[in-house]
């Protein structure tokens, strides 16, 4: 026990000759100060402007005529067990997708619209929507509903396609 009470002793006093009184309160007056500063990061208002960005839904859904669809060509999610975000189960989400801006009639703003294809199953059959609004030949292939983004999953089966929210586009002005 006394080499334990020697050593402390020792590194005390060694601790005390490098450091002043001065020196420590300045070190503690840092991290207080630097403590209350961290609600201040733009971590916190990222998320408040994150929700802002949300449209308002209003609508079927199930519907082609729904204004997230304004681009859609195939067959909807939210008729085959799945929604306009999410895939039904037992289907995979493909990470190739391609893009569409459309117009939400709540806010009256414009949106970017990823559609994302679901494989992995046989086509659903059910709720088939063409919509070509802003449609590009085929030479510019991420703005085109017209090929099958199943390519990069574990199947190249079809089943449903997606409208998911990406964020607000930006207004011509």
């Amino acid at each position: 026990m006394k080499f334990l009470d020697t050593l402390f002793e020792r590194q005390t006093r060694q601790l005390a000759q490098r450091s002043s009184r001065r020196g420590m309160l300045k070190s503690l007056g840092g991290l207080l100060v630097g403590g209350a500063a961290v609600p201040l990061l733009p971590v916190a208002r990222a998320s408040a402007a994150e929700s802002a960005q949300r449209p308002q839904e209003e609508g079927d859904e199930t519907a082609c005529e729904y204004w997230r669809y304004c681009a859609i060509d195939g067959f909807l999610c939210s008729c085959c067990g799945g929604s306009a975000n999410t895939c039904p189960p037992g289907t995979e989400m493909s990470p190739i997708t391609w893009i569409g801006t459309c117009r939400n009639p709540v806010d009256g703003r414009n949106y970017v619209i990823s559609y994302n294809d679901c494989c992995g199953k046989s086509v659903c059959g059910a709720c088939l929507c063409q919509r070509d609004e802003g449609d590009r030949p085929p030479y510019r292939s991420d703005k085109t509903n017209d090929v099958n983004w199943c390519l990069g999953t574990s199947s190249a089966a079809y089943h449903c396609s997606t409208a998911v929210v990406v964020g607000v586009a930006f207004e011509d002005q």
